[in-house]
């Protein structure tokens, strides 16, 4: 879409897309106002300032119809739902009605490589950013990891090429926004309180490649079953990783080995894993992934290599917090949905104690039995969710409820034996009880440290 000076803007929802968006808005010169559904109280100093410096119009409290009268364009952050009544209404009036992306589309002026999935999206994203600076390339790593994309396009610097997280909210409203290289890793239930139903979250989530053109490329896991059960809808050079046939990245126990056609002979590529944090079942799939888009990008084996050898993980992604007496622990807090916690279980034997639950994302918890049976000795259920899950799961292991992670971690240490792990991952969102997931993994972990001091007499 093409900007104006002059052109008025409505910004639905501040946070840091919101705020990203009223300063490039304001720097194109467009009459910029917000409508935010927090109370007055909430808005923070930060914001409250650049709405002043921009001199930015705004409403409180909720939205109404007659703040958005006039407007030419309509900037919707990611965590605003797309089919709020003001939005249905400005749809009626023809009000052309963007995110961040849709904005970006067009704009961005050097590639860009895009990753989205229900699962290691974050660890994918910044591992591909790693390997790209560890061959010498300029980065810019941002969208739903960190620094949104308007932010990069107000000061894009020297930047050679950029990696961005995209979510299934940020696709809904992408435009034709279009990645050089797209990635969908896996999917599994995820967001359905948004999007309604398993099929329209992978219908967003596939709108990544909708725009994608015959020299693009477009990358998916092959041995996720909802990631091919249908054909997928672009133009793009098609490619795959996981352990089956035909996969251009095969993952293998201790390496990612990529099939002939990258290197100037034509051999097969061997990347190891086992001296790196990427050898655990998921992230071998996430090396996986990465490996091939920054080789498919043009980087040097070399290059990856040294990559591979030195990047660190994410924290609160299977991340070991410490031992106990001969018990493991292992902070996995970003696993919020069904298929993070399946997927974090199958890397163990029946030696795991589980802490999940917290707030219910219209998740099938039915999904966890399978896994739950096979992996887990004993369940401790925490939050909101934790009534619905014991009965759920009820038969698959022995059931305990915490009111508190210090609660919970006791337990789970009490059920424990010596060699076995108590993992934290909790199937849900964490806003029953925190503030986010990286404060519900920094409990956790403090929780293990107080519980070691206590046992070990310090």
């Amino acid at each position: 879409m093409k900007l104006t000076g002059g052109m008025k803007a409505v910004v639905v929802g501040l946070g840091k897309s919101g705020m990203a968006a009223v300063r490039y808005l304001h720097r194109q010169e467009l009459e910029v106002k917000v409508s935010e559904y927090r109370d007055l109280g909430e808005i923070s100093g930060e914001e409250l300032a650049l709405l002043q410096q921009c001199e930015v119009e705004f409403e409180a409290g909720g939205h109404s119809d007659d703040f958005f009268a006039g407007a030419d364009l309509i900037l919707v952050s990611p965590g605003v739902p797309a089919d709020i009544p003001v939005l249905v209404a400005a749809r009626g009036r023809a009000i052309p009605i963007l995110g961040e992306f849709g904005l970006a589309a067009g704009r961005i002026r050097v590639p860009v490589i895009a990753v989205t999935g229900s699962n290691g999206k974050t660890t994918v994203t910044s591992l591909i950013g790693h390997l790209l600076r560890a061959t010498g390339k300029k980065v810019f790593v941002g969208g739903n990891i960190g620094t949104p994309v308007l932010e990069y396009l107000l000061d894009p610097g020297d930047t050679e090429v950029i990696v961005m997280e995209v979510s299934s909210f940020q696709l809904e409203l992408a435009g034709t926004f279009r990645p050089d290289i797209g990635l969908l890793l896996n999917l599994s239930p995820d967001h359905l309180d948004r999007h309604g139903s398993m099929e329209a979250y992978a219908e967003a989530k596939r709108m990544l490649f909708a725009h994608q053109v015959p020299a693009d490329i477009a990358i998916i896991g092959a041995d996720d079953p909802l990631v091919m059960a249908e054909p997928l809808n672009t133009a793009a050079t098609l490619f795959r990783f996981g352990t089956s046939p035909g996969c251009r990245a095969m993952v293998r126990e201790q390496s990612v080995q990529l099939e002939p056609g990258f290197g100037a002979k034509g051999e097969k590529e061997v990347y190891q894993l086992a001296a790196t944090r990427l050898c655990s079942r998921v992230n071998r799939y996430n090396a996986a992934a990465a490996v091939l888009a920054a080789r498919s990008f043009g980087c040097s084996p070399e290059g990856i290599k040294n990559g591979l050898e030195d990047y660190q993980p994410p924290e609160h992604r299977m991340t070991p917090v410490g031992e106990i007496r001969g018990v493991y622990f292992i902070n996995d807090s970003k696993a919020t949905n069904v298929g993070a916690v399946v997927a974090a279980l199958a890397g163990f034997k029946k030696d795991v104690v589980l802490i999940a639950g917290g707030r219910d994302k219209g998740s099938d918890f039915s999904v966890l039995r399978p896994a739950v049976q096979e992996h887990v000795k004993h369940l401790i259920l925490i939050g909101e969710s934790g009534a619905d899950l014991a009965r759920v799961l009820v038969g698959t292991a022995e059931v305990e409820i915490a009111d508190t992670m210090d609660n919970a971690v006791a337990l789970a240490f009490a059920a424990a034996g010596k060699g076995d792990t108590v993992l934290l991952a909790p199937a849900c969102a964490s806003f029953d009880m925190f503030d986010n997931y990286e404060q519900r993994g920094l409990v956790f972990t403090k929780s293990v440290q107080e519980l070691r001091n206590r046992i070990e007499g310090k």
